[in-house]
């Protein structure tokens, strides 16, 4: 088990296996040492958190629909750097894009819910640059989703 990896088992963090991709993309792209990953939706083995936030869905829920993003996101790392997370050098940047209703603007606090789960992850290593975006929708209602840069050693 990765150093990562049992840093996640310390915050009751099991990664699942990496979602397939629903429509003509692949869920990672390596280019060098950086790896372009997809985006991940809020999604888990329940379902996953879906609806509008600031009208269906409240800021606390919207940060974990942003964190379950951010353990999507490390499952799909994992299997970029061939089941070692502890490969990743640095997480370079994440793009948050969020359901909102009209009268949300709270959009970057959500996205710390995947933005803190990096940093809790990897450390300095971790931090990382950012785009939050507020949107009219997502792919099948669901609240949030995040994209990643990151470079592998």
């Amino acid at each position: 088990m990765s150093k990562v990896e049992e840093r996640l088992a310390e915050l009751g963090i099991t990664l699942p296996q990496p979602v397939a991709p629903v429509a003509n993309y692949v869920p990672f792209v390596r280019v060098g040492s950086l790896v372009h990953i997809s985006g991940q939706v809020s999604l888990d083995a329940s379902g996953g958190v879906r609806g509008i936030i600031g009208e269906e869905i409240d800021l606390e829920t919207a940060k974990g629909a942003a964190r379950l993003c951010g353990v999507n996101l490390l499952a799909q790392m994992r299997a970029a750097a061939d089941g070692d997370l502890d490969r990743v050098a640095r997480v370079v940047k994440l793009g948050g894009f969020v359901q909102a209703g009209p009268g949300f603007f709270e959009i970057p606090q959500v996205v710390n819910g995947a933005s803190d789960l990096m940093v809790e992850a990897f450390g300095d290593a971790g931090r990382h640059a950012r785009s939050a975006v507020g949107v009219y929708r997502l792919p099948m209602n669901f609240s949030v989703e995040v994209d990643a840069v990151v470079e592998l050693s």
